[in-house]
């Protein structure tokens, strides 16, 4: 058996079939795609893309051309792809504009998730450990070790503010440790002692929102003391004044807006699924799919941090997550019914593992997209499974993930709710979701997702 290729010589090999370095303006990648935007399209070689080893699949969105490699794979090659363009071009591509007719929604989605997706790894790890933690406390076991677990775990969620204020400043070209800095007052225990309108502020009051508001503020008070300030004294001058300008208006003005808007995105999301769970969670999970292919999905990343801010989880992603599930159970009816197609066979034996732990590119864009009509009873199971999470939160038992990015089998370890970390009825009400978005994606794929031109 031939040994998988390197990162290194993946990134050299997808290089020429690209039109060259002189043919890319920009590289970034998400959990699982390397993200393109080309000068050129024509020199591009898809086929030959497609057939490496290492490529699961070729996405197009506007300008972006979208390399799925899986997790993993992509964070791995991404840095070496990298360094190629940089031995090619020099540092002009790290200045190369991104997708140069993107639509400013696009644009400000892309940025959004820059700030937020590298965080998701530290999420996953916290969010993990504190779900090992719960099941430890529930069982009575290791009791000398839970709080100490239980630090580790929230030791992350309690700085989280700070890390969106640096990944903002540097997204926006600032200072990041300035956008750290203003954001960290958020978070301070100190700003009890500050009273606005007549209350006093509570610390982590407006949470990652108030944070990327101040960092963002920061930012371009910055750039404006870097247009005005004398060379000699900017050194002084400019943090001075980017953290105490920003700072006052973070006290006084932006962690009382944020917190509003933190407060209601929780608020809301009780009601949704109070009085209106299953319904919110047929369109949410029937949807998702679709907000995926369109990149809409981005702009979900900060509520569903703060949810997890907030409450501890957020109960969104358990429901979104059913998407994937009517995915994998149209798939499998696509394999039962279409025998004689043994290429779409093998690409979903070899794609159905990633699928089942929520990596659903490759059955996407190998089975369900172009074949079409699976793709939209694909929908369907997710719907239905949706509604089903949805419907056990408006009965009392709510469904809720540690951390953003798994789905799947692989979201089990992350999931908490109203009922506590590992709590049985927890994983009982997502398992059940999990099989009614398998089966009825089987169901309505098998008998109205397949037309006559693809039997026969």
């Amino acid at each position: 058996m031939t040994a998988p290729a390197s990162p290194r010589t993946t990134a050299e090999a997808l290089l020429p079939l690209l039109g060259g370095a002189t043919n890319i303006t920009s590289v970034a990648h998400c959990m699982t795609r390397l993200r393109l935007t080309l000068r050129d399209r024509a020199p591009v070689q898809d086929a030959e893309i497609r057939k490496h080893p290492a490529v699961l699949g070729v996405v197009e969105d506007g300008d972006s051309y979208q390399i799925v490699l899986g997790p993993g794979t992509v964070a791995r090659v991404t840095p070496e792809f990298e360094a190629l363009l940089v031995q090619a071009r020099g540092t002009a591509i790290k200045e190369a504009q991104k997708a140069r007719n993107a639509t400013p929604l696009k644009l400000l989605l892309r940025r959004v998730a820059a700030i937020f997706v590298p965080l998701i790894p530290a999420l996953i790890g916290c969010g993990i450990i504190a779900g090992l933690n719960g099941l430890l406390i529930n069982l009575r076991l290791l009791p000398a070790l839970t709080p100490a677990l239980a630090a580790i775990a929230s030791g992350f969620m309690a700085l989280i503010a700070v890390f969106v204020g640096i990944n903002t400043a540097k997204e926006f070209g600032g200072t990041p440790v300035l956008g750290g800095a203003v954001a960290a007052i958020i978070v301070y225990a100190g700003v009890a002692n500050v009273h606005v309108l007549g209350h006093a502020l509570a610390p982590g009051q407006g949470g990652v929102l108030g944070a990327l508001a101040a960092a963002l503020l920061a930012t371009r008070v910055e750039k404006w003391c870097r247009r005005r300030v004398p060379e000699a004294l900017d050194v002084l001058i400019t943090p001075t004044l980017t953290v105490l300008v920003a700072g006052l208006v973070t006290l006084f003005g932006l962690m009382l807006l944020a917190g509003a808007v933190s407060n209601a995105i929780g608020t809301f999301a009780d009601w949704l699924l109070t009085h209106a769970g299953a319904a919110a969670g047929f369109v949410l999970g029937g949807l998702f799919l679709p907000l995926v292919m369109l990149g809409l999905h981005q702009a979900l990343i900060p509520i569903h941090t703060t949810l997890i801010e907030q409450q501890g989880y957020t109960v969104l992603l358990p429901i979104l997550a059913m998407a994937g599930a009517g995915q994998v159970g149209a798939a499998a009816a696509v394999y039962v019914r279409l025998r004689h197609r043994t290429d779409l066979r093998r690409t979903i034996k070899s794609a159905m593992p990633a699928g089942l732990l929520g990596v659903g590119e490759p059955l996407i864009y190998g089975v369900s997209l172009p074949l079409g009509r699976p793709f939209i009873t694909a929908c369907v199971g997710g719907a239905f499974g949706g509604g089903v999470v949805g419907l056990c939160g408006m009965l009392g038992a709510k469904v809720g993930s540690t951390a953003i990015g798994p789905s799947g089998w692989a979201l089990f370890p992350l999931l908490n709710g109203d009922q506590g970390p590992a709590a049985l009825t927890t994983v009982a009400i997502y398992t059940a979701g999990l099989l009614t978005g398998y089966v009825t994606g089987f169901l309505a794929t098998y008998f109205f997702g397949l037309g006559k031109h693809v039997l026969t």
